[in-house]
């Protein structure tokens, strides 16, 4: 017997969803110029579909200057030219829909573009003006007030403090282009409630809420006054510690606030939280029935390679989501990462240990996250020639994120490998000559692709499908370096999932039937070294 990987109510859809990251600048150029579109993602759902997952998440499509890939908003309710206009998202998601495919939409509040029109305002408006209220302007230190207000620092890099021409500073917490957004102002709060409402009047299913931890800053903006370098702070600027400019109480105001629009809504619209927190309790505390239905679980992504590490992390996630009665999320790669192929080893290395913890991820309870061309396998650009990066991170820092937004290779032989029309413009980002072998032409109808593997994960997952709900696991007891857990599937089944760690090949009898495996068959009897493996075997006891 087989159930549908859905939940009983169709409203709670979110709890086990296979979500599709797209960055909609590199996922499919439909106009020819080089940058991919809303239309391109049109034209690519049914791939979607016949990939097996069950909502897209959008990166920002809204108008803006692009200093930051679109997470500099100008205008929240409108499409960016380059992207198309209104009427082809609306386009989209109509088709998107009548495919069976649910639409999440990146909401930015922290932050606006300093091309805003409320920032436009404050800029011409003076010191202690309504206009400037609505962000975060201060007086600076020293004798004429020549130095920042306080010593916060830019998760890009510098100074989170800008001057601007009559003396004051204005605080952003990521590029000088990105100013945040004052949101103790009672006009912020309302305009961010009607935007949320214009999207979802629009159709879409849920919002992923961009630096969901950051939009409260500590009451007076104290110093940090840790002493620590600029270079070690940079680490704890991403989440580890409670700063007052990240994780406040007072930000679940918000999100209470949020919760009953979201809930005004047929369907089973949610919303879930790109945040960072000091520990896994206060994480938590964003998940609920009166906050946000999700938080990525980032721990998972941080694993390192090791049966010890992927364990703790489980184990934790999975008992904090239990506290609050929601299923939580797995993610191995996103816009802002290094891809895990690179992570693990890179080349062939890299490839077999990613296949591995895509089954060891898929096989979980709860939902999945998974980032565009990680279903192909593809490994972090790192050669990407200085002058076409884009990330203004680079530009301060010398990081760059740019390397896991390449294009998607489609097919053919020759860059862009498909990404937009014969004869149109080069992308945006170029992709390298090896990519020709990991496009989805090359890749589909090949048992030992990368891609037929997410495939045939994907169709499974959802015939052997976990209880809706928070989800739990049992740990099998084997060797050291191998992890295997099972969890309750389809009837009176259950699923196990092996993962081998270690330099050995493992025996799998005792574990069941077996249904897929992350490395060719044609390999060596039981499990070889950095290989998953799933079987269905009937409940006992």
């Amino acid at each position: 017997m087989t159930l549908s990987f859905t939940p009983s109510r169709p409203e709670d859809w979110w709890k086990s969803a296979v979500v599709y990251q797209v960055y909609v600048r590199s996922f499919a150029d439909h106009d020819g110029d080089g940058i991919g579109d809303l239309a391109g993602v049109r034209s690519r759902l049914p791939y979607l579909r016949d990939l097996g997952v069950d909502a897209l998440w959008l990166t920002p499509f809204y108008r803006s200057p692009m200093v930051d890939g679109g997470y500099d908003v100008a205008d929240y309710r409108d499409v960016d030219p380059i992207f198309g206009e209104l009427a082809d998202f609306d386009q989209m998601i109509t088709d998107a829909h009548a495919l069976g495919l649910r639409i999440i939409v990146d909401i930015v509040p922290n932050h606006t573009s300093d091309a805003h029109p409320w920032f436009v305002a404050a800029l011409a408006g003076p010191p202690g003006s309504a206009e400037r209220d609505r962000y975060l302007f201060r007086d600076g230190r020293g004798a004429g007030g020549e130095l920042p207000p306080n010593d916060w620092e830019s998760i890009f890099g510098g100074p989170a403090w800008t001057r601007v021409p009559d003396g004051q500073w204005y605080l952003h917490l990521f590029d000088p282009a990105q100013p945040d957004l004052n949101w103790r102002h009672p006009e912020v709060r309302s305009e961010f409630s009607d935007v949320l409402r214009f999207w979802l009047d629009r159709g879409v299913d849920g919002f992923r809420i961009d630096v969901a931890h950051g939009m409260i800053k500590a009451d007076g903006l104290p110093d940090v006054g840790d002493g620590v370098p600029a270079g070690q702070r940079q680490v704890e600027l991403l989440g580890r510690a409670r700063l007052p400019y990240f994780d406040q109480d007072e930000v679940h105001d918000i999100y209470r606030a949020w919760r009953p629009i979201l809930d005004s809504y047929p369907g089973g619209r949610m919303a879930v939280a790109e945040a960072w927190a000091e520990t896994p309790q206060r994480l938590a505390r964003y998940v609920g029935p009166d906050e946000l239905h999700q938080a990525f679980n980032f721990d998972f992504l941080d694993a390192t390679w090791s049966a010890d590490s992927f364990r703790k992390v489980v184990d934790t996630a999975l008992a904090e989501s239990a506290i609050v009665g929601a299923p939580t999320t797995w993610v191995l790669s996103n816009h802002d990462k290094q891809r895990h192929v690179t992570r693990y080893g890179d080349g062939a290395l890299g490839l077999r240990r990613a296949r591995a913890a895509a089954l060891l991820m898929l096989a979980l309870p709860g939902s999945a996250y998974l980032y565009q061309g990680e279903e192909l396998g593809l490994p972090e650009v790192l050669d990407l020639p200085d002058e076409l990066r884009q990330d203004p991170a680079f530009r301060r820092t010398g990081e760059s994120r740019d390397g896991c937004r390449v294009p998607l290779p489609w097919s053919g032989d020759v860059p862009p490998y498909g990404f937009g029309p014969a004869g149109g413009a080069p992308a945006w980002l170029p992709a390298p000559p090896t990519w020709r072998a990991r496009s989805v032409a090359a890749q589909t109808g090949d048992p030992d692709s990368t891609l037929e593997l997410y495939r045939a994960a994907l169709r499974l997952r959802r015939e052997h499908a976990a209880p809706a709900g928070p989800g739990a696991v049992t740990w099998l007891d084997g060797e050291p370096d191998v992890l295997a857990f099972s969890r309750p599937a389809a009837g009176t089944t259950e699923l196990v999932c092996v993962v081998n760690f270690g330099d050995e090949p493992v025996d799998v009898d005792r574990y069941g039937t077996p249904i897929l495996r992350s490395q060719p068959a044609a390999e060596p009897a039981g499990l070889p070294t950095d290989t998953a493996g799933w079987f269905i075997r009937p409940v006992t006891g």
